[in-house]
């Protein structure tokens, strides 16, 4: 992992200097290649390893020539390697996800679209690991259990916990819709846990911001951000903010403690619904 690190360090080094030859600021390169802003500075800062596509926009706005399209080419090639080993080995991944959390003593999470990996079920998170993914069972079986015993941390009281989901993220149902009868009984355990604060936005309240992504807090020093190509983690302190104004415009349109059961008791019902008629 930290040798990764050091690459997208390098890499981040390598796109800066090709930008300052050519004359550019990170707001001009972006324009001319047509890509965010945040995206540049993303890869600049060794946080984000960039798609192909990208690679080519940016490639193409700096003019490069071979020799230094070569060096970025090889520097990406490793990386890309390298990431796609770790993705090969799910449950260090898992590990990982797991060490960072048990070295945190608060920990605030919003999802628009699936239960957090700490409120997860180990059916839920199997299928959480393996749906739509090229992955070998063997190992995302292995990932799930490391993921469910992540979770022992939720029990402990020295901790505070905070959980703000949209309808549509306990809506989702990955499998079959049986299993998510399970998996609302975990929310609703978890949700009389003190030290744990769990809400859910229903779809009947008019939403704050549009969301666009998960993320998770962590002591309010860093946002980890999933994405289909691996996690951002966001350190700059701009971004905190932005990410724990979110949550909390969110977490003040959520519902909790007894109206959040009742509320969870009703998706329960649709459940049962749609797993009798898909039965039939």
């Amino acid at each position: 992992m930290e040798e990764r690190r050091d690459r997208l360090r390098g890499l981040g080094e390598l796109f800066r200097r090709l930008r300052r030859e050519a004359g550019l600021t990170g707001k001009e390169l972006a324009q001319r290649a047509q890509v965010g802003q945040p995206t540049i500075s993303r890869i600049e800062t060794g946080q984000l390893l960039p798609t192909p596509e990208t690679v080519e926009r940016v490639a193409a706005a700096l003019g490069l020539g071979e020799r230094d399209r070569g060096e970025l080419d090889a520097l990406l090639a490793r990386l890309r390697d390298e990431v796609s080993r770790l993705r090969g080995g799910l449950a260090g991944q898992e590990a990982a996800n797991a060490a960072r959390v048990r070295s945190a003593q608060w920990i605030a999470v919003f999802s628009s679209a699936m239960i957090p990996t700490l409120l997860q079920t180990a059916e839920y998170a199997r299928l959480a690991l393996a749906v739509g993914r090229d992955v070998d069972e063997e190992d995302a079986a292995k990932a799930a259990a490391v993921r469910v015993e992540a979770q022992a941390v939720l029990f402990e009281e020295s901790r505070k916990f905070a959980f703000v989901l949209t309808e549509g993220a306990v809506r989702t149902w990955p499998g079959s819709p049986s299993l998510m009868l399970a998996q609302l009984d975990r929310l609703v355990q978890v949700s009389t846990l003190p030290h744990v604060r769990l809400g859910v936005v229903p779809w009947r309240t008019e939403a704050p911001a549009f969301p666009l992504h998960g993320f998770t807090l962590v002591d309010g020093a860093v946002s980890v951000v999933e994405s289909l190509t691996g996690d951002l983690t966001l350190t700059e302190p701009g971004e905190i903010a932005m990410h724990e104004d979110a949550f909390e415009a969110f977490a003040a349109a959520a519902e909790y403690g007894d109206a959040l059961r009742d509320f969870l008791g009703e998706i329960g019902a649709d459940f049962r619904k749609l797993a009798a008629q898909l039965e039939k």
